[in-house]
C-alpha cells in the first residue's frame, strides 16, 4: 500500500469574501468605463473641440492601459512550503537511502558583477560570503563569480573572501546566524544575542567581528596595494631593461627604456586581464578569458572541526567549504560580447563543464542571501509533484538602504506583492533578473516534459555514469527524446545538439545528466517523470585539469559563433531587458512559474534612492520594453501555448511606455483649460460627475482589496501612483523616443548628467536622497508643475476679475491641476534639495519655462484692450 502523498507545497487561496468582490468590482468598473467613454464621444464640448478631442483619444487610451494591467490580477494565489517535508524526503535515513546523504539535486550560484568602482567589491565580497554560508548540502553547492571587468581588484578581493570564508561559514552554522551577510548581520539593530544558548557565543562573535574589520580593512586597501605592487614590479623590470641594454651597447648612450605599465598578480606575474594603465591584449574589450578555482569542491563526507582548528571552537561543525569560481570570459575587439545576457550564458556552459548543478540560481552582487533557507524553499517547488514544468522560482525582491517614506517608490512593492502574486495565478511571474531560481534544462531552450501526451520528458538518463561518457547511457529512444524548439514536432537527436550548443563534447554529455538530476522524486505513482530514490547520493567527480581547461574554451569570444546561444538557448540577447525577454521565452515554449513570497525575505539588496538614479533606471527598464514591443517578443506574435491572460501580462510589459504620450498631453490639459476658459466637456452635468464619480470610487476600492490580499500598505499604494506620474512623464517618454529613433533611423540615444550638487552630511545614511543631479529627464515634469501653477493662477485672475464669473469652469481646471501637481510633489520636493538649497540650473530651467509658456500663450490669445467690459482680462 502507498503511503500518502504530502506535498511540499500548497497554495493559500484568496479569501472569497476578498476576491469575489475585487473581480465583481473589477467588471463594474469595465461595465462604467464603457458607458462613460461612448457619453464623452457621443457629446462633443462644440465650444473646445480640440479640447474635447484631445481628452477623449487621451481618455480611451488610459482605459485600454488599464484594462491590460488589471486582467491579469483576476487570479492571484498565495503559496506556501513545507521544508519538513523537504527534509523528510530528500535528507533522511530511508531504504533507499540507507546512508542518510542529502538526495536534493545541486545548485549552481550565478553573481554577476561588471565594475569594480561602481559595484564595490567589498559588496560583492558580501554577497559572496552569504551564498558560502547558505542552508543547503555543502557538496551540492557552487558559487561562479562573473567579472566582466576582468579586475584583478575583483579578483584578489574574492581571494580575501575566500580567505575568510573559512572563519564565517561555521561561526554561522555553529551558531545558527541570520542573515548570513557579515556586514548586515554585524549592524543588525536588534539584540544580536536574541535566542543564542551557547556560552562561548559571545567570544566567538567578539573574535569573527575582529576578524571580519581586519578583512574589511584588507579589502579597502587592495586599490593602493595592487598599485604600489605593480609600481614595484614595474621599476624592477625597468632596471632589468636598462641593464641589459649597458651589457649590449657598451659605452654607447643609453635610450630611455619603456615598458608597458603591466598590472601585477602577487606571485610575479603579469594579471590576464583588465590592467589599470589600459594596453593591448589588457584592457576592459580585450583581454583573455579566466577561470580561477577559489574554494575547491568539497568531500562528499562532513568534516568536522575541533578546538584547535581555528579562532573558535569548530567541534562537531562542519568546516567544508561550497565550490567557489571566479569567472572573467574572454573579450576581442570586433565581438558583440552582448553585455550582461553574455556573461551569464559564458557561465551556464562554464558552470555545466565543472559542476553542472540541474538548477541555477542567478543574483546580482548587491542582492544577497538574507534567508540561508531560501534554496530550499525554491527547492520545494521544483521537487514537488508536476515541478518538473517550471521553469524558473522567483523571489521578490527586497532593498535596504532606502529613506523611511520610500519617497520615490524604490521598494516597488504594488509591483512585487500585486502584479506578480497575481501572475502566479496565471502561467506565472516574470523574471526580474536577480533572485531566480532555474531549471538549467530550461535554460538551454528545451520544451518542458508532457507537451504532447505521447511524449514522457526532455530526455532520460542513467545517473552515476561518467559526465564525460554520459552519452553512452542512453538508447537510441531516449536520445530523441531530447527535444528543442518552438515546434512540437521538432527532435533532435544527441548528434544534431553541437549545432545549437557548440563543439564541446563536456557541455553535450552535460545535458542529459542535468536532465535527469532535476526530476522529481518518484516516491509515488502520481508523481510522473521522476527518478529513483537515492540517485543524487553519488559522490561528485573531482575537477581536473583537462575538465578547467574544457571551461575555459566556452568562455572564448568565439565560442558561441554559429550557434543558439543568445537566440532560444540560454539568456536571450538583443534588448537592455534581457531577463524579462528570457522569461518570455520560456513561458512562450508551455514552462510555467512559481512566485515564493517567504516568511523571512530571501534576499535582499540595494536601490537607487537619488531622484535622477532613479529615473535612469526606470528608463532603461522603460527602454527596454518598448524594444521588446518593437521586436519578434512582442505577445501578439506568442506561441499558442501561452495562455490568454499571460499574454496579455506580457502585451503591458511592452506597452505600457507608451503612456506617457497620453500622460503628458493629460496633465496638460487642465493647464489649458484654465488658459481658454474652456473644459474637457460642455458643463458640469450631473451625469459627467456621476460617472467620474463611480470612476474614482472603483478604483480606491480596488485598491483597497489589493492592500488587503496582497499585503501592502495604503502609503505604498500612494507612493506607486506618484511615481507613476513621475516615471511617465520623464522617463517613459524617453524611453518611446529612444525606442522609435532606434527602429525607425537606427539612432541610440542615451541621458546623461549635466550638473551635480553634493550633500555635505556624511553621517546621515540617507544623504544620497537629497543630492540633486540634473538631468534632461527632468524637463517634462518641471515644464508640467510651472505650466499648471501659472494657469491657476491665470484662471483664477480671469475668473474674479470677470464681469460673469465662471466659477464651475475655473473648479474643473483647478482640480485636475491639483490632482497633476498632488502626484508630483515627490519630484519638486526632490528638486529641492536638503533646506531648500535647490542647484541654480532648475530656477533657470523653471524661469525659461515659465517665460516661454506665458509669451506663447499672449501670441495666441492676446488681450484685445484692457478695458474692454467682460474681456479675458478686464481689470477694474
Amino acid at each position: 500500500m502507498n503511503k500518502p502523498w504530502r506535498p511540499l507545497t500548497r497554495k493559500l487561496k484568496i479569501p472569497a469574501a476578498i476576491l469575489s468582490p475585487y473581480r465583481l468590482l473589477i467588471f463594474i468598473r469595465v461595465v462604467v468605463l464603457g458607458l462613460f467613454l461612448a457619453w464623452r464621444v457621443t457629446n462633443p464640448n462644440k465650444d473646445a473641440i480640440w479640447l474635447w478631442g484631445m481628452s477623449v483619444v487621451c481618455e480611451i487610451w488610459f482605459a485600454f492601459s488599464w484594462l491590460l494591467d488589471q486582467l491579469p490580477k483576476l487570479c492571484p494565489i498565495n503559496r506556501a512550503t513545507d521544508l519538513n517535508v523537504l527534509k523528510e524526503k530528500f535528507e533522511t535515513l530511508s531504504p533507499s537511502n540507507p546512508t542518510g546523504k542529502s538526495d536534493l539535486p545541486g545548485i549552481d550560484v550565478f553573481v554577476s558583477t561588471a565594475d569594480p568602482e561602481k559595484e564595490p567589491p567589498l559588496v560583492t565580497a558580501n554577497t559572496i560570503l552569504s551564498i558560502l554560508a547558505a542552508n543547503y548540502p555543502v557538496e551540492k553547492l557552487a558559487c561562479y563569480v562573473s567579472d566582466d571587468g576582468g579586475a584583478l581588484l575583483t579578483f584578489e578581493a574574492m581571494a580575501e573572501a575566500a580567505s575568510f570564508a573559512n572563519v564565517w561559514v561555521p561561526f554561522c552554522r555553529k551558531h545558527d546566524i541570520e542573515p548570513r551577510n557579515p556586514e548586515s548581520y554585524f549592524n543588525l539593530k536588534r539584540d544580536p544575542y536574541k535566542n543564542k544558548v551557547k556560552p562561548d557565543f559571545v567570544k566567538d562573535r567578539r573574535r569573527v567581528k575582529r576578524e571580519y574589520d581586519e578583512f574589511k580593512v584588507r579589502t579597502n586597501g587592495l586599490p593602493d596595494s595592487i598599485r604600489r605592487r605593480s609600481d614595484a614590479f614595474h621599476a624592477r623590470e625597468e632596471i632589468k631593461a636598462m641593464k641589459l641594454q649597458r651589457q649590449n651597447r657598451g659605452d654607447e648612450p643609453i635610450d630611455s627604456v619603456k615598458i608597458p605599465k603591466a598590472t601585477w598578480m602577487a606571485d610575479g606575474t603579469h594579471w590576464p586581464g583588465t590592467w589599470l594603465n589600459p594596453s593591448t591584449d589588457h584592457s576592459r574589450g580585450d583581454h583573455a578569458g579566466i577561470i580561477q578555482v577559489m574554494l575547491k569542491p568539497p568531500s562528499d563526507e562532513p568534516l568536522h572541526g575541533t578546538a584547535e582548528d581555528g579562532l573558535i571552537d569548530l567541534t562537531d561543525v562542519d568546516i567544508r567549504l561550497p565550490l567557489l569560481v571566479y569567472v572573467s570570459r574572454e573579450k576581442r575587439p570586433g565581438y558583440d560580447h552582448n553585455k550582461k545576457a553574455g556573461a551569464m550564458n559564458a557561465l551556464v556552459r562554464a558552470s555545466a563543464i565543472m559542476s553542472n548543478g540541474p538548477f541555477i540560481l542567478n543574483l546580482d552582487c548587491d542582492h544577497y542571501i538574507y534567508n540561508s533557507q531560501a534554496m530550499r524553499e525554491g527547492m520545494c517547488f521544483m521537487m514537488d509533484r508536476g515541478g518538473d514544468r517550471l521553469c524558473y522560482v522567483q523571489f521578490p525582491q527586497r532593498f535596504e538602504g532606502i529613506d523611511p517614506s520610500d519617497r520615490y517608490a524604490n521598494h516597488n512593492t504594488v509591483f512585487f506583492d500585486v502584479n506578480m502574486r497575481a501572475l502566479d495565478g496565471l502561467m506565472g511571474p516574470v523574471y526580474v533578473g536577480t533572485g531566480c531560481l532555474f531549471r538549467r534544462i530550461a535554460l538551454y531552450g528545451f520544451d518542458p516534459p508532457r507537451s504532447k501526451e505521447h511524449h514522457a520528458g526532455c530526455c532520460s538518463c542513467c545517473f552515476g555514469r561518467s559526465r564525460k561518457h554520459s552519452s553512452m547511457a542512453h538508447t537510441p529512444e531516449e536520445n530523441r527524446a531530447l527535444r528543442m524548439g518552438d515546434s512540437d514536432d521538432e527532435e533532435m537527436n544527441l548528434s544534431l545538439l553541437p549545432k545549437r550548443f557548440g563543439n564541446s563534447t563536456f557541455l553535450i554529455d552535460s545535458i542529459p545528466v542535468a536532465e535527469f538530476q532535476g526530476r522529481p522524486l518518484a516516491d509515488h505513482p502520481a508523481v510522473k517523470n521522476g527518478r529513483p530514490p537515492g540517485a543524487l547520493t553519488i559522490p561528485r567527480e573531482l575537477l581536473d585539469a583537462s575538465t578547467v581547461a574544457e571551461a575555459i574554451s566556452v568562455i572564448s569570444c568565439w565560442y558561441e559563433d554559429k550557434t543558439e546561444w543568445g537566440q532560444r538557448v540560454g539568456w536571450i540577447y538583443g534588448s537592455v531587458t534581457e531577463d524579462v525577454v528570457t522569461g518570455y521565452r520560456m513561458h512562450n515554449r508551455g514552462w510555467k512559474s512559481v512566485y515564493c513570497v517567504t516568511k523571512r525575505d530571501a534576499f535582499r539588496g540595494t536601490a537607487p534612492i537619488n531622484l535622477t538614479d532613479r529615473l535612469h533606471q526606470v528608463l532603461r527598464w522603460a527602454t527596454g520594453s518598448v524594444e521588446i514591443f518593437f521586436s519578434r517578443n512582442n505577445a501578439l506574435l506568442a506561441s499558442p501555448r501561452m495562455k490568454l491572460l499571460q499574454r496579455i501580462a506580457y502585451l503591458n510589459v511592452g506597452i505600457y511606455p507608451f503612456t506617457s504620450i497620453f500622460l503628458i498631453v493629460y496633465c496638460f490639459l487642465p493647464a489649458l483649460s484654465l488658459f481658454s476658459g474652456q473644459f474637457i466637456v460642455q458643463t458640469l452635468n450631473v451625469t459627467f460627475l456621476t460617472y467620474l464619480l463611480i470612476i474614482t470610487v472603483t478604483l480606491c476600492l480596488l485598491a483597497v482589496l489589493e492592500i488587503k490580499w496582497s499585503g501592502i500598505e495604503l502609503e505604498e499604494w500612494w507612493r506607486n501612483e506618484q511615481f507613476w506620474l513621475i516615471g511617465g512623464t520623464s522617463a517613459h517618454l524617453a524611453a518611446v523616443l529612444q525606442g522609435l529613433l532606434k527602429v525607425i533611423a537606427g539612432i541610440e540615444i542615451s541621458f546623461t548628467l549635466t550638473s551635480k550638487s553634493a550633500g555635505d552630511d556624511l553621517d546621515d545614511e540617507f544623504a544620497d536622497l537629497y543630492i540633486v543631479r540634473w538631468t534632461s529627464l527632468m524637463i517634462p515634469p518641471i515644464t508640467i508643475m510651472m505650466v499648471n501653477l501659472i494657469a491657476i493662477a491665470v484662471g483664477f485672475s480671469r475668473t474674479v476679475y470677470s464681469v460673469i464669473p465662471q466659477w464651475s469652469r475655473l473648479l474643473g481646471g483647478v482640480f485636475f491641476s491639483f490632482w497633476v501637481l498632488a502626484h508630483l510633489y515627490p519630484f519638486a520636493k526632490g528638486l529641492m534639495g536638503r533646506r531648500g538649497r535647490t542647484p541654480t540650473i532648475v530656477f533657470v530651467w523653471s524661469g525659461l519655462i515659465a517665460i516661454t509658456i506665458s509669451l506663447l500663450w499672449v501670441a495666441i490669445n492676446p488681450p484685445s484692450g484692457t478695458n474692454q467690459i467682460g474681456g479675458s482680462f478686464q481689470f477694474p
